[in-house]
């Protein structure tokens, strides 16, 4: 994992917000980690095309949640992930 995280920067999902508005994250290699808190059940979109939302947390704040859309192949390779997988 020291490897992995060799000059990035680590940002919690419940700090992802202000960051943002406080940083230009995009001059900066950052990563950051969820808990998938719920799952809702896969959708069609206006276009036919089905997608999933999960709703991630980092576990410090629980009312601090991110929403992450799944569309195409990521949505056919991930839509059955387990809630509370990391």
């Amino acid at each position: 994992m020291d490897r992995k995280m060799a000059n990035r920067k680590l940002i919690r999902l419940s700090q992802l917000k202000s960051k943002l508005a406080a940083e230009n994250l995009e001059e900066v290699d950052w990563v950051t980690f969820g808990v998938i808190v719920k799952k809702v059940t896969p959708q069609s979109a206006n276009n036919g095309r089905t997608f999933s939302i999960w709703r991630l947390n980092d576990l410090r704040d629980l009312n601090q949640c991110v929403s992450l859309f799944l569309f195409g192949d990521v949505h056919k390779e991930h839509w059955k992930t387990d809630q509370g997988t990391v």
